[in-house]
Formats: C-alpha cells, sequence, structure tokens
C-alpha cells in the first residue's frame, strides 16, 4: 500500500531469510501500526456526520463520525473541547482537525480532535426535523389525542427485540411488581432494513381484535439505547402513523432518558427507558395489596353499618302497626277514600247546579235587557237610591251630633278637674310623680298636694 511505502527507510523493516523469522508481540505490532499511522497520515481535516456521540464525567468526548461509505473513531479530551461554538450531538455535520492514531488497548484506530467546526446538520438530523415539523402541523403530537394509560391493566403487549437484555429486564420488573399481569410479546427487529415495517405491522396486529387471541390493554413499543442510526427505525414515517392508528393506547420506551425519537412525541406516552415503561404500567404489588385491605376494611365496615340499620328498621316494623295486621292499617285510608269520593260526587253535583242556575239566570237577564226597561229600571232605582242616601245622611249626622255631646259630657263628669271639684285631691312628689302608695314617701321628704284649686306643698312628718 502506498501508505506503508511512505514511510521513512530508516525505519523501513525488511524481512528476514528463511530460519531467521522474528516473532512479534501484539504490542509491539500494534506500535509499530500506531507509527505507521502518526507518520503517514498525520494531522488532517476531515468532515462527517457525529454519531453515537457520548460525554464522560471527565469531560473527554467520545464519537464517531461517518459518512455513507465508512466511520472514524473520534475523542476530544476535555482540553480541546472548550473552544467549541456549540456542543456536540448526534446528527451535527462537523469538520475535524486532529491527529490519526491507534488506541493500543482496543487496537483502535482513531482520531484525536483537537479543533472542531460545525458544518451544519446531518442527513439523518436533517431527516428527522423535516418529518417532525410535518406531523406536528398535522396534529400527530397534539395532546388531545393522546390517550390514559390504564392505571390496572391486566394485559400487556410488549413490541420489542425477543433477544435483547430490555425484553428480560421489562420482564423481571413485570413480574416482580405485578404477577399476575399477562404479558404479550410480539417479536420484531429494532434496527436495519425492514425494522420499521415490522414494528408497524406489529401495532396493526395488536389493533385488530380477533378471536382466540386475548386483547391488551396497553402496547409498548421498546428498545434500547444506541446511537442515532441504530434508533432510526422509530424515526421511520411509518412507525409514527402506526402508533397514531393504533386502537390500544402506546407506550414508546426506546433508548435512554436523553434519546427523543418521533415514536415518544406519537405515543400517548413516553418512557424514559424500558423498564420505567414496566414500572408504570405494573403498580407495586405490597402497595396494591395494603389499598385492596383498606378497601376491604371500609367496604365491611359499611356493610355491617347498612345491615345495623336495616336491622333497627326491620325491629321497628315488627313492633309497628303492620305487625298486628295490615288491614287494619288500611282500614282507616280506605274509609278516607271512600270520603274523598263522596265529596267529590257532591262537590261536581253542586257545581253543575250552580252553573245551570247562573246560566238561567244570564238567560233571564238577556231577555229582560232591552233599553227602555233597562233605562227605566235604573232610573226608578237612581230615585230610590238618592232618597235612602238622602235619609241616611240625614240620620247619620243627628247620630254623630248626638253621640258627640255625650262624649263632651262624659268627658267632663269624668276630667280630673271634676273629680277635684267634688273635693278630691291627688299628692305629687318633689319631683312631679304622682303618689299611690304612702310608702313612697319618707319622713322629711317634701310633697305636693293637688286640689280642685291649689296646690299646698308640706313635709312628711310620719307615713302610716
Amino acid at each position: 500500500m502506498d501508505l506503508f511505502d511512505s514511510t521513512p527507510a530508516s525505519r523501513r523493516k525488511t524481512r528476514p531469510a528463511a530460519g531467521e523469522e522474528r516473532v512479534e508481540s501484539v504490542t509491539q505490532l500494534t506500535r509499530r501500526i500506531k507509527d505507521l499511522l502518526e507518520s503517514g497520515v498525520g494531522a488532517v481535516w476531515v468532515g462527517g456526520e457525529v454519531s453515537n456521540h457520548r460525554r464522560q464525567a471527565s469531560g473527554h468526548h467520545y464519537f464517531t463520525l461517518k459518512d455513507a461509505g465508512a466511520q472514524l473513531a473520534c475523542v476530544l479530551f476535555k482540553g480541546n473541547a472548550g473552544g467549541m461554538a456549540a456542543p456536540l450531538g448526534d446528527g451535527m455535520a462537523v469538520q475535524l482537525f486532529g491527529d490519526v492514531s491507534v488506541y493500543e488497548l482496543r487496537g483502535q484506530y482513531q482520531m484525536i480532535v483537537r479543533q472542531v467546526r460545525q458544518a451544519g446538520v446531518g442527513a439523518l438530523q436533517a431527516k428527522f426535523e423535516a418529518l417532525k415539523r410535518r406531523l406536528l402541523e398535522e396534529g400527530l403530537f397534539d395532546q388531545e389525542r393522546k390517550r390514559e394509560i390504564p392505571r390496572f391493566p391486566l394485559t400487556v403487549a410488549l413490541v420489542t427485540s425477543p433477544t435483547g437484555a430490555v425484553l428480560q429486564d421489562m420482564l423481571n420488573v413485570l413480574q416482580r411488581r405485578a404477577p399476575w399481569l399477562r404479558v404479550l410479546v410480539y417479536p420484531v427487529r429494532v434496527q436495519g432494513a425492514g425494522a420499521a415495517e415490522e414494528i408497524a405491522e406489529a401495532l396493526a396486529f395488536l389493533s385488530r381484535a380477533e378471536g382466540g387471541r386475548p386483547r391488551a390493554d396497553t402496547v409498548v413499543v421498546a428498545r434500547g439505547g444506541g446511537s442515532l442510526e441504530d434508533l432510526w427505525a422509530f424515526n421511520e414515517e411509518v412507525v409514527a402513523r402506526a402508533i397514531a392508528q393504533c386502537a390500544l393506547p402506546v407506550i414508546s420506551a426506546v433508548g435512554h432518558e436523553t434519546d427523543f425519537t418521533i415514536a415518544d412525541f406519537v405515543a400517548d406516552m413516553r418512557a424514559p427507558t424500558p423498564s420505567a415503561a414496566a414500572e408504570l404500567l405494573a403498580p407495586d404489588g405490597a402497595e396494591l395489596r395494603a389499598m385492596l385491605r383498606q378497601q376491604g376494611a371500609t367496604l365491611t365496615r359499611r356493610v355491617q353499618q347498612a345491615l345495623q340499620g336495616w336491622q333497627r328498621e326491620l325491629t321497628l316494623m315488627q313492633r309497628g302497626p303492620l305487625s298486628r295486621g295490615g288491614e287494619r292499617v288500611l282500614l282507616p285510608w280506605r274509609q278516607r277514600v271512600d270520603d274523598a269520593e263522596e265529596e267529590l260526587s257532591d262537590a261536581v253535583a253542586a257545581a253543575l247546579a250552580a252553573h245551570r242556575q247562573r246560566l238561567e239566570a244570564l238567560a233571564n237577564r238577556l231577555e229582560r235587557r232591552r233599553p227602555d226597561r233597562v233605562l227605566a229600571e235604573r232610573r226608578a232605582a237612581l230615585a230610590l237610591c238618592r232618597e235612602r242616601l238622602e235619609s241616611r245622611v240625614q240620620a247619620a249626622v243627628a247620630r254623630r251630633s248626638h253621640q258627640l255631646e255625650q262624649c263632651r259630657r262624659q268627658l267632663h263628669s269624668l276630667g280630673p278637674q271634676a273629680v277635684l271639684a267634688r273635693g278630691f285631691s291627688y299628692t305629687l312628689t318633689a319631683a312631679g310623680k304622682v303618689v299611690r302608695d304612702a310608702q313612697e314617701l319618707h319622713p322629711g321628704e317634701e310633697f305636693i298636694t293637688q286640689l280642685g284649686r291649689g296646690r299646698v306643698r308640706g313635709v312628711v312628718q310620719a307615713v302610716e
């Protein structure tokens, strides 16, 4: 290869003669390859798309730079990461400057990045954003269309790989928290060509209610973590529309907590991890049993209270009038019904008779209502009323005058002046209060005596 021909002659090794083969260790060979790469390639600029990016707690970045035909492992140490204009992320198109070297412990060639220059959005990331915008405009992400996940499901369907650790983790959580839960596993591929179509077909199959197959309450679409390419099946439009059209509530549990896919936005609920989805589905058995015990005790107490109330009512009924014969209780009511029936008949007959009489009277009045007869009757009645009114007014005036004279005389005879004129008197205290009892005055206290003419003031000598 041209790469090895460019090695300096001083470092070029010649093949030993027969019988003189030199056996190198893995470390020696790896270091020789490292020297060849570092001296033959050295520092270069290379462009591509970031994938499988992860940032360690130490601040170092590890990721893969790829294009349509190949990929390159890269490491960006913390000291060189401070000058980046934007944080690295999967799908980002970048241009890197650094040295090509070999990581000896793994025997893997890699690029030690010293400078990062953003070149735009990668092809996959751009495709992701375009589909996300289109589905958002269609309303597939709207909160109003999302269905509620059953709190206590009886059957759960898992759409995931049958060979991965994700399935075992979810089954362990479900078995530990809710051993009564029935689990249906629909095996699918979760990455690679055809994976999206298998996932969509699984969702369509579970949506159909077919005889002989238990119907799930909830569907979980699950996969472990990975790069943007590994998770791409869950970013396909066919999967998004299958989730939206699924007749059952769907939980998306794809990747790690920091991974987001189109399926997460369309699903009725997103779980940060598959294990978290299993915990959301299955209520804790101990907590559920405690709640059931509490509900059972409450139900028992309420049933006992109801039974006691009904027993009291039954006892009262046994001691009441019904215990002495129901016929006796009904007799007064039957009599009241008979009385009411008789009263109703009499009232109807009386009303009919009254209406009949009124009709006859109206007919007679109508016969008598000729204008000349009515006018004569009205004139005679008017004259009679005038005479009666005059006589009544005169009598009333005479009667009122007589009553007024009597009242005047009675008022004069009963007035205090008439009483005093007959020799009576009354006594007042110095404050002007009428004295009705001798005990109201005390020796030495002044008093006033009102006579028919004038007043007398004095001092109490003794009270008898």
